[in-house]
């Protein structure tokens, strides 16, 4: 059995080229995940005061999206179906697919992702296991795949483009940390960033648009709100002849001294795919810009 979420969209969503950003569907998962939770009571996701101290929660350890097409704005809702893949004693993930029907229940399907959660306790700031009636109301959902291997993405930030992640008091959600959503907007900021100090729009030739064909995030801490900025780092993994890989990670630079690094809290590998705006066909970037790419990644390497 799977759960279906019919989400509204909001104009708010778009981006420069008409469709929902990239980051705006990560938070159509989470109302999708929510509203599957708050269907079985789970704690931490129910319609309880929000002003009452939260003991128990759920937490998102990473998150896999792979994007299959453009949406755009219209009245009508987009569907989300979500289900359980995978049961472990502290830990499950849900995968979902986003998608409009016909009449004839044809499916034009945008996204498919995954996301791997874990139960918490905040009085104890420590997981916990699944209760037995936790992990009942999950197996009504289940549909086993064996998990892919997730690919290491490891930072040279002596190599790589610095961007200073500020957060806002609007980025922190009931459990008073970054929601997870959020962490997407600012691995895109500093990936916007990047792309302007490689040269991005300036490059010769014909006019080029770059869209996100999918982006994995795994959080490792929670970042909170506070005065100081973040770090986030960001690399050139691979330059394909349509797309590149960029890896990114978030850090907090008041937490390392005396030559030791600074603690990592969030990792992030993006591929990126080139597009032509007249045919939005999948294209090669121009030559120059090719050769900053290509620059970059050989420093990184």
């Amino acid at each position: 059995m799977r759960h279906r979420y019919a989400c509204p969209i909001r104009w708010a969503d778009l981006d420069l080229l008409g469709h929902v950003n990239n980051v705006r569907y990560v938070d159509y998962l989470q109302e999708a995940r929510v509203d599957l939770l708050r269907a079985h009571r789970w704690s931490g996701s129910s319609d309880a005061d929000a002003t009452e101290d939260l003991v128990d929660a759920i937490i998102v350890s990473r998150h896999e999206v792979t994007y299959r097409a453009p949406l755009l704005f219209g009245p009508r809702p987009v569907l989300i179906e979500c289900w359980v893949t995978e049961l472990r004693v502290g830990s499950f993930t849900l995968a979902y697919e986003l998608f409009h029907e016909d009449e004839a229940g044809e499916r034009t399907v945008y996204l498919e992702a995954s996301t791997v959660l874990a139960p918490y306790r905040f009085d104890i700031e420590s997981p916990r296991r699944l209760t037995p009636e936790e992990r009942a109301a999950l197996e009504v959902y289940l549909e086993p795949v064996e998990r892919e291997r997730a690919k290491r993405v490891v930072v040279d930030r002596e190599r790589a483009g610095h961007y200073p992640v500020q957060v806002r008091f609007s980025d922190v959600d009931v459990y008073r940390h970054v929601n997870n959503v959020v962490y997407f907007e600012y691995f895109q900021e500093a990936r916007i960033r990047y792309f302007t100090e490689l040269g991005y729009g300036a490059q010769a030739g014909r006019p080029l648009q770059i869209v996100v064909a999918r982006c994995d995030v795994d959080y490792l801490a929670p970042i909170l709100l506070r005065q100081d900025p973040y770090d986030c780092w960001s690399q050139v993994a691979h330059v394909g002849r349509t797309s590149l890989v960029i890896e990114s990670e978030i850090a907090d630079p008041s937490t390392g001294s005396g030559g030791t690094r600074d603690r990592a809290l969030a990792r992030a590998r993006v591929v990126i795919v080139f597009i032509d705006p007249e045919t939005q066909r999948p294209t090669e970037p121009p030559a120059d810009y090719r050769e900053r790419l290509t620059a970059a990644l050989n420093r990184a390497c």
